[in-house]
């Protein structure tokens, strides 16, 4: 079963004990664009996070990607 990107964020960041809110606001402050729960929410739904945005909530979340062979 595949979890959708929305969901994994909110995982990993409550693992943290953060809310989407606070991330968002951790967003804006470490990328100087303006992120509110909205916005963040909507660009998770319509699954419209860049590479870079999902690396830097990784970075706020302490975490990092990993890939790995399939074949």
């Amino acid at each position: 079963m595949r979890i959708e990107a929305r969901e994994q964020i909110k995982l990993l960041a409550g693992t943290r004990g953060l809310t989407l809110t606070k991330l968002a606001k951790l967003l804006t402050e470490k990328t100087g664009e303006e992120y509110t729960l909205s916005k963040l929410s909507a660009k998770m739904i319509r699954g419209t996070l860049s590479y870079n945005e999902v690396l830097t909530i990784c970075d706020i979340l302490g975490y990092e990607i990993e890939f790995k062979s399939l074949v």
